[in-house]
């Protein structure tokens, strides 16, 4: 299996950036990609983005595509999420998501998730 904890949220203020962290540990050999997700209140968890973790290729959702940039280090087995330009919108539980391949089959593992909170 595969363990993430994610860090770095807070509050901010609209325009302002910031740097989410995610460090994966146990079978990290297996792992396929890494995403980031967010879930607002009332609303449904929603793809934030993702990096493959060998070709480090990554791809985003339209609603932060230009403000925020996935990036990875696989010696430290860790991923990361600028956000720049923050938006009110943008205020949600931020998780992070491991894809893996082991046993046979794809597994994901998740984060516990962090506070993101952009003031107007």
């Amino acid at each position: 299996q595969v363990q993430l904890v994610e860090s770095g949220g807070g509050l901010v203020q609209a325009g302002d950036s910031l740097r989410l962290t995610c460090a994966a540990s146990g079978r990290t050999f297996s792992m396929i990609y890494m995403g980031w997700f967010r879930q607002a209140p009332g609303k449904e968890r929603e793809s934030v983005g993702a990096i493959s973790w060998i070709g480090g290729i990554a791809n985003y959702a339209n609603s932060v595509k230009g403000r925020f940039t996935i990036s990875r280090d696989n010696a430290k087995n860790t991923v990361y999420l600028q956000m720049n330009s923050l938006k009110s919108e943008d205020t949600a539980v931020y998780y992070c998501n491991g894809r893996f391949f082991v046993s046979g089959a794809y597994r994901d593992s998740w984060g516990q998730g962090t506070q993101v909170t952009v003031s107007p």
